[in-house]
């Protein structure tokens, strides 16, 4: 399963973490995120690339990272076929992809602690979407449209 990845300066430590965690796992890795803490970042610059290589069918999941990974989610969700869910805590992340079939998670660096963070990630990627009801509101969610009436 191939991952990809992108955070600003704020989340520079929990990518690191995230990046050594899942290669550990067997995951394959495209890294997308800034890789120095000593100047500030815009994070669009990083989500945006991360976010179209996930809509292209390049990655299978992806992780986005910024200090209340709103903005983040914001701008991934901008994408056509992005479903960005912001998780701060396991439960949201299990119920991001089992009911929201979501296929990126944006960390809030600010509102996780360090210790949590890794097992969010794990029960993002390893739970399966349940479809049935949940499939019939996904495809509720409007698509982008140019021209709305």
């Amino acid at each position: 399963m191939k991952i990809a990845i992108g955070s600003d300066h704020t989340g520079i430590d929990y990518k690191c973490l995230i990046i050594d965690f899942l290669i550990e796992k067997g995951y394959k890795i495209k890294d997308f995120g800034f890789s120095s803490c000593a100047d500030k970042v815009d994070y669009p610059d990083f989500v945006h690339p991360t976010s179209k290589f996930v809509e292209k069918g390049k990655a299978d999941f992806g992780i986005i990272i910024c200090g209340s990974g709103n903005g983040a989610a914001m701008t991934a969700n901008k994408y056509q076929k992005i479903r960005a869910a912001l998780a701060w805590k396991k439960e949201i992340a299990f119920l991001a992809r089992r009911h929201n079939n979501a296929n990126i998670i944006s960390i809030p660096a600010h509102f996780v602690k360090k210790n949590k963070v890794l097992e969010i990630v794990e029960i993002f990627l390893k739970t399966d979407f349940e479809g049935g009801r949940h499939k019939v509101r996904i495809e509720k969610i409007p698509k982008k449209n140019n021209n709305p009436q």
